[in-house]
Formats: C-alpha cells, structure tokens, sequence
C-alpha cells in the first residue's frame, strides 16, 4: 500500500473513490468542491494506492477558530473514503495515522473530524464540544461527541475555545449532520 499526495492528474480517481466509498455522488461532488474551493487551502488531500489501484482518499482543509483569527493553525479531516472491497482493512487508519503525521510536520495545532464516535477515538480524536470547540453549524445532541478534535501541538488544546470556521464549500449546514 502506497499513501501519497495527490496530484491534479488523480481527480477521476478520487471522485472514483469517492463515490464507490459511499455509494452516491454526495460526497464525491463535495470533495470536487473542496479541492477547488480557496479558502480551503492549504490541504492536504491523500491517496491510496494498492498496486497501483486508486483504494482510498482522505482531504484535510483549513479551518479557523472565530475568536483566535490566525494564532492557530487549524485542520478539518473529511470526507475520509475507502472503496467497500478495501473497507475494514485497515486502510483508512494509514491514510489519517500519515495525514495526522503530516500536518503535524507542517506545523498544524489542531484538526477536527464529524464522524463516527466509535472510530476516531483510537487515532486520538476527543469530543471537541467538551473542550470548547463548537462546530461550524449547530450538530444534533444525540451525536454531540461526533464532533472531534486532536491536539498536535501539546498544550494547545486547554488555552483556546470557541467556534470552528471551516472553508465556504463546507460551510452549509447539511455538511454538519451525522
């Protein structure tokens, strides 16, 4: 398995990827968005490539927090995709284990996930509201921890709070719903 940086070549294969991950387009025309949307960079959009088969993605996009303007350096990670043949082998935990290692070599403090509560937690995401970090729209209580975040600088996460502004293609509220 080969995880590598995508390039502007790869988009068939990752709206591909995309699509086959979630079985409709939903999620794959939003990845188109967010790779074309500004005001997401600077992402970090990863592929995995099994003997050269296009086998999963994952986008990380900018994000800011209201009241802190640019004194962090903030990620959301998603949509995170595996094509259902690749699922539950481990691919989507070395596409975010190398994505979280990346970003933390690029200097990011913090990075966000909407996801599902049972899977993230064991690559070190928290319920963000806990922490003081409300999502960008308002999320259902019942799926309040689906709101995650991982501290990649120590010490970051209990000296700041407020609300996540993400990219414009994110910032809908259908977007916030899991």
């Amino acid at each position: 398995m080969i995880i590598r940086e995508t390039i502007d070549d790869d988009r068939e294969e990752i709206f591909r990827v995309e699509r086959d991950a979630f079985g409709h387009e939903k999620e794959a025309l939003l990845t188109m968005d967010l790779l074309d949307d500004p005001t997401a960079k600077s992402i970090l959009s990863l592929l995995a490539l099994d003997e050269g088969k296009a086998v999963g993605h994952i986008l990380f996009t900018d994000a800011k927090l209201s009241t802190e303007g640019d004194k962090l350096k903030m990620s959301i990670m998603g949509p995170v995709a595996v094509i259902p043949e690749y699922q539950r082998k481990g691919v989507g935990g070395e596409m975010i284990q190398k994505g979280l290692e990346m970003l933390k070599n690029r200097g990011v403090d913090l990075v966000f996930v909407l996801g599902h509560i049972p899977y993230y937690p064991r690559f070190g995401f928290i319920p963000a509201l806990d922490k003081g970090f409300d999502p960008p729209h308002p999320i259902h209580d019942k799926v309040r921890d689906a709101w995650m975040v991982q501290e990649l600088r120590p010490g970051v996460i209990d000296s700041f709070s407020g609300k996540v502004c993400c990219c414009t293609a994110f910032d809908h509220p259908e977007h916030w719903r899991e």
